[in-house]
C-alpha cells in the first residue's frame, strides 16, 4: 500500500521546470503535487558507480531537486562497461566530480552535493542526516550494513539494490515506516556471508545493461516514496534474472530475534572482510611482486600458483603459472596435485583470495607456502605495464 510522501512540496515550479517535467505532470498521479515534492527532495546517492550511475542520471531527469553522492574512487577504464555516468575523458577524474558535470547536463535544475570521502562510522550519521532519502548502490558487505545501521538510527528509508552476473535485488527499508510494518536489511541478511563466500562484482563480473534495469528500478521505488504513489517495496524482495527475463517477488518478515541497533561498529571487523586465519597466514608469508621476479630470473626452483577462475586466466596470467582455483584448494581436492619438494607461491588477482587459500595450505601442512601481495594486478603496474588489467 502507498505511504504517505516524505518530503513537502516547493512552493512552485518554473515556466521552465513545467517544460521540462510536463510529461510527469499530465500523469494524475504525480501531477503538480507530486512535481513538486520530487522539486523539494533531497537524496543521497551512495557510490556513483554501477548502480549509482543511472540512479543518478534518472535521479535528476526526474527532476530531485538535490543530489548527494558518496564516493572517493576514480574513474577506470573497467568502470565505462557500464558506469554510464562516466565517459572516457573522465578516465583518471574523481567519480563524484564526473558524475556532478553529468548531473549537470541532464538537468541544470538539480543541486548537487559532493561527499569525496571514504564511508565509515564516523561520519556516515553527519552525512545522512540532511537527506530525505537514501540510494545504496554500493558492492560490499561491510558500507551495506553501515548504510542500514545509519539509516535506523536516523529513521531514514532507503533504497537498497544489489547486482551479480545476470540477477538483481531490490527492496525498500525503513524501521521506522508509518504504517509500522518497518523493516531494515538485518531481517533480510541478519550476519554477513563468511569472508571469500561472494565474490565482488570486481571477482565474479556483471552483465553492464543489468546496472540500467536495477537501477531504474530504484529510482522507481525513491519517485514512489518521494510523492506518496504506488505501493513500495517495503516487506517485499524483488529478484531478477536477465537471463531468464524474469521478475518474481519474496515476501520479508520482520526478524524477531534481530538485535536492536544502537550505534555503529567497525563494520570491516563484523563483516570480516578477509578471514583471521587469512591474515594470519600472510603475516610474514607475503611477497612482492618485484620479488616474485627476483625468483623467477635467479632460476629458483618453485610452483606459482593462480587460485583465480578459469575464465580470469584467460584474460591475463603471470608467467609460469598453473591455475587451481581457490575452491579446490579449500576443499582439500587439489592437496594430491600439490608437490611437497618445492615451495608454493601463490597469487590471486588482488591478494585477498589467495591469502585464504594460503590460510588452507598452512593448515594442511605446507608450512613454506607464500602469496604474492596485490596479484596480478601489482605485476601488472609494476613489473610489466604492457599486460592488461581488468
Amino acid at each position: 500500500m502507498a505511504l504517505p510522501p516524505l518530503v513537502e512540496p516547493a512552493a512552485e515550479l518554473t515556466k521552465e521546470e513545467v517544460a521540462r517535467y510536463s510529461r510527469h505532470l499530465i500523469i494524475p498521479d504525480v501531477g503538480v503535487d507530486g512535481q513538486k515534492r520530487l522539486k523539494n527532495a533531497k537524496v543521497l546517492v551512495v557510490g556513483a558507480g554501477g548502480l549509482g550511475s543511472p540512479a543518478l542520471l534518472y535521479l535528476a531527469a526526474a527532476g530531485v531537486g538535490t543530489l548527494g553522492v558518496v564516493d572517493f574512487d576514480v574513474v577506470d577504464e573497467s568502470n565505462l562497461q557500464r558506469q554510464v555516468i562516466h565517459g572516457q575523458s573522465d578516465v583518471g577524474r574523481a567519480k563524484a566530480e564526473s558524475a556532478r558535470d553529468s548531473v549537470a547536463e541532464i538537468n541544470p535544475f538539480v543541486k548537487v552535493n559532493l561527499h569525496q570521502t571514504h564511508l565509515n562510522s564516523e561520519n556516515a550519521l553527519e552525512i545522512f542526516r540532511d537527506y530525505d532519502l537514501i540510494l545504496d548502490g554500493t558492492d560490499n558487505f561491510a558500507t551495506r550494513y553501515l548504510v542500514n545501521d545509519a539509516a535506523v538510527l536516523l529513521g531514514k528509508p532507503y533504497v537498497w539494490g544489489s547486482i551479480f552476473r545476470f540477477e538483481g535485488q531490490v527492496s525498500v527499508f525503513w524501521e521506522d515506516a508509518p504504517n509500522g510494518q518497518g523493516l531494515n536489511y538485518r531481517d533480510l541478511y541478519p550476519e554477513p556471508p563468511p569472508p571469500g563466500m561472494v565474490p565482488s562484482c570486481a571477482e565474479g563480473g556483471v552483465l553492464g545493461v543489468l546496472c540500467a534495469s536495477i537501477g531504474s528500478i530504484m529510482v522507481t521505488e525513491a519517485i514512489k516514496l518521494l510523492t506518496g504513489i504506488g505501493d513500495p517495496l517495503l516487506g517485499r524482495l524483488m529478484v531478477y534474472d536477465a537471463l531468464e527475463m524474469s521478475y518474481r517477488t519474496i515476501k520479508i518478515r520482520k526478524d524477531p530475534d534481530s538485535p536492536k541497533i544502537t550505534e555503529l561498529i567497525d563494520y570491516d571487523a563484523f563483516c570480516g572482510v578477509v578471514s583471521d586465519e587469512a591474515v594470519s597466514a600472510a603475516a610474514g608469508n607475503t611477497i612482492t611482486p618485484l620479488e616474485l621476479k627476483h625468483k623467477q630470473e635467479s632460476g629458483e626452483d618453485f610452483v606459482l600458483i593462480d587460485v583465480r577462475e578459469p575464465h580470469e586466466f584467460e584474460i591475463v596470467r603471470i608467467p609460469g603459472s598453473v591455475l587451481i582455483p581457490k575452491d579446490r584448494i579449500l576443499s582439500g581436492e587439489a592437496f594430491a596435485e600439490l608437490p611437497q619438494d618445492k615451495p608454493l607461491v601463490l597469487h590471486c588477482k588482488s591478494g585477498a583470495r589467495s591469502a585464504e587459500a594460503l590460510a588452507a595450505l598452512h593448515k594442511a601442512g605446507f608450512r613454506d607456502a607464500v602469496h604474492v601481495g596485490g596479484g596480478v594486478l601489482a605485476w601488472a603496474r609494476e613489473v610489466d605495464p604492457s599486460l592488461p588489467t581488468y
